[in-house]
């Protein structure tokens, strides 16, 4: 299953200076950015079963360093779990992901999401 997010989210950078504004900021720039992602994810169906996911991530630039842009995925995993779409991102229910990036026209990911039968029989991509 595939799943475009045409979303630039906050490095990482950005949301460790968030949180130390004061102790809400954070929390509050999550909610946010998991609303965000709400808003894209509710067409998919509910997992029952384990995941392994590929987030392709797209940037319209280079500026950005690879481990501030795919730290994302946290975001995006913890959104699939609050929307009901996963139980829980733990390892037992995604059992694998990997990351790759490009530049491109517009910012956005692509998560290409498959079902595994068994969470310990995890093949490669």
């Amino acid at each position: 299953m595939k799943l475009v997010i045409p979303y630039k989210f906050p490095s990482f950078n950005e949301y460790v200076n968030e949180c130390r504004k004061n102790r809400y900021a954070g929390a509050n720039m999550k909610r946010k950015i998991q609303l965000e992602i709400g808003w894209y994810i509710r067409s998919l169906p509910k997992f029952e079963k384990p995941l392994k996911i590929h987030f392709h991530w797209i940037e319209k630039n280079k500026k950005r360093d690879y481990d501030n842009i795919c730290y994302a995925k946290k975001f995006i995993l913890d959104a699939l779990v609050e929307f009901g779409k996963l139980k829980d991102d733990n390892r037992k229910y995604v059992t694998a992901f990997t990351d790759t990036f490009a530049e491109g026209e517009q910012t956005e990911v692509i998560l290409d999401i498959v079902e595994v039968e068994e969470w310990n029989k995890v093949k490669e991509f």
